[in-house]
């Protein structure tokens, strides 16, 4: 399949790079300080949404700011060792022009920043939680992203591990690639379904991006 886009717009976590086995140490020990039990996590939708989000879901709103800058400490304090880029990151991203790709990430900028620096990866263009009002299903992170590089929503591409950040894409109008990285493909509602990036191959060609997806 060939895809003819203007930009390419990447999450990070599950997409990117992978951080779960940090993601569940550093998640599951905030839980056990402040006692989140597995039963309230299994009743909120967590992957791919901002961690304001899920504290608020979660803690009443009196314990947000420090709950939410304790899990900022610990996932950053777990970076070294506990990131790794994802097959086919490399090699997609070294392929593009810097000014037709950005990270659209649901954590926030000093968190994005140290995960995407221990597997190498420096973006010119980051959109984080920071950035934004609403995370993730919200279109708002995605057109953003476009507004930045001054591309027109629809000549984009999201890229995606997470049904919140699918149906991000989707609400902006951008065409939507699926990862199964962190999920199975039937949990998935995207254009194209792939195992990981290195099924895609991209060439910039007079200011477009023409990806190949393997079948």
């Amino acid at each position: 399949m060939n895809i003819s886009a203007e930009a390419l717009l990447f999450d990070n976590d599950g997409t990117l790079v992978s951080s779960i086995a940090s993601v569940d140490r550093c998640w599951t020990r905030w839980a056990k300080e402040y006692g989140v039990t597995a039963e309230d996590f299994a009743r909120i939708q967590l992957h791919g949404r901002p961690a304001v989000e899920i504290v608020a879901d979660l803690l009443p709103p009196d314990r947000i700011p420090e709950a939410l800058a304790r899990i900022e400490q610990l996932e950053v304090e777990d970076v070294a060792g506990g990131v790794v880029a994802l097959p086919g990151t490399h090699a997609l991203l070294a392929d593009l022009p810097a000014e037709r790709w950005a990270v659209v990430t649901s954590a926030t900028r000093r968190l994005a920043e140290a995960r995407l620096g221990e597997a190498g990866v420096r973006p010119k263009h980051l959109i984080s939680a920071d950035d934004i009002s609403r995370g993730k299903p919200d279109p708002e992170p995605f057109l953003l992203a476009a507004a930045r590089l001054g591309v027109d929503p629809a000549r984009c591409v999201v890229f995606e591990d997470a049904p919140a950040g699918l149906a991000a894409g989707r609400a902006a109008g951008m065409t939507t690639v699926a990862l199964t990285t962190t999920h199975r493909a039937g949990e998935l509602h995207a254009d194209v379904v792939v195992p990981d990036l290195s099924a895609v191959s991209g060439q910039a060609i007079d200011g477009t991006v023409e990806l190949t997806v393997a079948d």
